[in-house]
């Protein structure tokens, strides 16, 4: 057996402590999504005073996590321009209680969670988009940064190498957005200010299998994670405990290093 299937076939005899059991809710169609990105984004592209590097290392299809420091509310936008596919955020639900933009919302294909239902159902919903096949957005600091000056980036939540974990061979590709702060500055500017510059900048993807069997990522072999399969819960929750802040910190220093401010 080669050691790639190994370590895939080690890391599944773990699968109760890292499963996540995705949400029953159907994702929403997004007709309105794809008529906005194949007739509205080639008239705005010429507009914006933007610059998009590596949106080739995107897969086209498959299931992906796009992963970007949050800055501005702009910030799901210039993802989503970048992806080139139809690409899914989750969103709290006071951004649904307008029925205008509850209808783009839903329409773009951006799914709706309950903050009194807490983390487990925001990860439930975000693995039924992984389960599909989708593009997943998501900005692992959790929240925007309000920081007034740099570095403005926000250490990382795990939720996102959790995310990684359950759905294995999903890549989960680096973004780094800079200057979307000055579009649209956070509790300052109501509207964005589309004449000032950004830029998107993406990194090689990369699949937890291929990070957890990497000598500078996981550094795992099946003959570990055999013997980590044999321990008691409390220490097999530990060292996946170590794993997620281990991958979601080197995650933070991919998009640092694309220049994420």
């Amino acid at each position: 057996m080669s050691e790639p299937k190994a370590i895939e076939e080690a890391w599944g005899a773990l699968r109760a402590h890292w499963a996540i059991e995705p949400s029953s809710h159907p994702l929403p169609s997004t007709p309105v999504y794809t008529g906005l990105r194949l007739f509205l984004s080639p008239f705005l592209r010429p507009l914006l005073r933007w610059r998009i590097t590596g949106a080739n290392r995107i897969p086209r299809t498959g299931a992906t996590i796009l992963a970007a420091n949050h800055l501005s509310h702009v910030d799901p936008i210039a993802v989503i321009a970048a992806a080139r596919r139809t690409t899914h955020y989750l969103a709290k639900d006071g951004h649904f209680s307008n029925p205008l933009t509850s209808f783009v919302m839903r329409a773009t294909g951006q799914i709706e969670t309950h903050r009194e239902a807490g983390g487990s159902d925001a990860l439930a919903s975000a693995a039924s988009i992984l389960d599909n096949g989708k593009a997943l957005g998501i900005f692992p600091e959790g929240t925007r940064s309000k920081r007034q000056e740099a570095p403005f980036m926000l250490p990382g939540k795990t939720g996102v190498a959790r995310l990684a974990a359950a759905y294995p061979h999903a890549v989960v590709v680096p973004m780094a957005l800079v200057g979307t702060r000055d579009v649209m500055r956070p509790q300052h500017d109501k509207w964005p200010r589309l004449y000032r510059k950004f830029s998107v900048n993406t990194g090689e993807g990369v699949t937890w299998l291929d990070w957890l069997g990497s000598t500078s990522g996981g550094a795992m072999t099946p003959a570990t994670l055999g013997e980590l399969a044999k321990s008691d819960d409390h220490e097999i929750r530990a060292e996946l405990s170590r794993l997620f802040r281990k991958f979601t910190d080197q995650l933070m220093a991919s998009m640092a290093a694309l220049g994420a401010p």
